[in-house]
């Protein structure tokens, strides 16, 4: 499995003897084979949180179409502010993509894609629209059985 933390935020709350930090983990889970996962996780130290992210996104493994090494066409991944734009290349143009659209795609085994990123900047916003424009994929064989 690889698993790949994406981002790692420190929480403060302010109590009467000072600040009390916590952490929150987004961490991506894939076997490369086109399964993927993404989990949060929190907690009061920072490996605890990255445990419990990890375990999260393999509860949450879920089976994304590729043709070969790359997807099988163009599709516009959507989830709060977050847009993330995703077109199939040749192969060995590689993984053009930054931060957590990487990560979603390297642990889903996608190897020659382009991408980009537009609207929201927030890691967890990001990851999701990924994730939901893979799981939005279909193979032109999926559209002939809907049609027969």
């Amino acid at each position: 499995m690889i698993e790949k933390v994406v981002y790692i935020n420190r929480c403060a709350k302010v109590v009467k003897g000072g600040r009390r930090f916590s952490f929150s983990a987004l961490a991506v889970v894939g076997d490369g084979k086109g399964n993927v996962g993404i989990g949060y996780g929190k907690a009061n130290e920072v490996p605890d949180a990255i445990k419990k992210s990890t375990e999260a996104a393999k509860k949450r493994l879920y089976p994304v179409k590729l043709r070969g090494d790359t997807i099988p066409h163009e599709v516009l991944g959507q989830y709060d502010g977050g847009k993330v734009f995703l077109r199939p290349a040749t192969p060995g143009t590689g993984l053009i993509a930054g931060g957590g659209v990487r990560a979603v795609l390297e642990a889903a085994g996608v190897k020659n894609v382009l991408t980009k990123s537009m609207g929201s900047k927030n890691h967890i916003a990001v990851v999701h629209a990924t994730f939901n424009g893979l799981r939005k994929l279909r193979m032109a064989e999926d559209f002939k059985a809907a049609r027969a």
